[in-house]
């Protein structure tokens, strides 16, 4: 339990921090748990959604190295874990149970709907996340976990998997979408190899 409250607060605290860059207005903000949550499966689900419209329907069988997934699995990849997470964090049966979406799912479009339809899955789940209903234990497998847990380790999880992702677009002498946003931020072109 420890452990979950630690990477609830890790969680928290970087949304924090990423906000306290930016402007605020006087007196700050307060970014309660759930909050800080949200905040950060939204900046996930852009990275991610807006990784899988950059690669062509070619490139989705991609890899940078005969031992790891190819482009498009690495998505479907992601979306198996978040319907499991989800469905968790739900209380019910994961809709997709049974199903390896690496395995049924081979075209880019296939595989962007079924990414699509795992954050529409979970979009609630963080919608309506309370900082009370953070601390509620859910099942998971054989375990109760908290659901704030749960909920982490699906934004700890998917920005693992972003970041294995950035390594295929840079070997494609693409920018990831998130150093994209940054750069525009700072008013500079979005290039190849930036």
């Amino acid at each position: 339990m420890k452990a979950v409250v630690c990477v609830m607060f890790a969680c928290v605290l970087t949304a924090a921090t990423a906000q306290a860059q930016a402007p605020a207005a006087q007196g700050g903000q307060k970014i309660p748990l759930s909050e800080g949550l949200r905040r950060s499966y939204n900046t996930l689900k852009l990275n991610l959604t807006e990784t899988a419209q950059k690669f062509g329907e070619a490139d989705y069988g991609y890899r940078p190295s005969p031992e790891i997934r190819v482009f498009g699995a690495q998505l479907a990849h992601v979306a198996n874990s978040q319907f499991n997470a989800c469905s968790a964090a739900k209380g019910e049966p994961n809709p997709n149970q049974g199903q390896n979406l690496e395995q049924t799912k081979k075209t880019r479009d296939e595989i962007v709907k079924a990414l699509a339809d795992s954050f529409a899955y979970c979009d609630p789940v963080f919608a309506n996340l309370t900082d009370q209903s953070a601390l509620e234990l859910v099942r998971q497998g054989q375990n109760e976990v908290s659901r704030g847990g749960v909920l982490t380790n699906l934004i700890v999880h998917g920005n693992e998997e972003y970041g294995i992702l950035t390594v295929y677009m840079r070997t494609k002498g693409m920018v990831p979408p998130s150093t994209e946003r940054g750069m525009r931020g700072r008013g500079a072109r979005g290039g190849r190899g930036q």
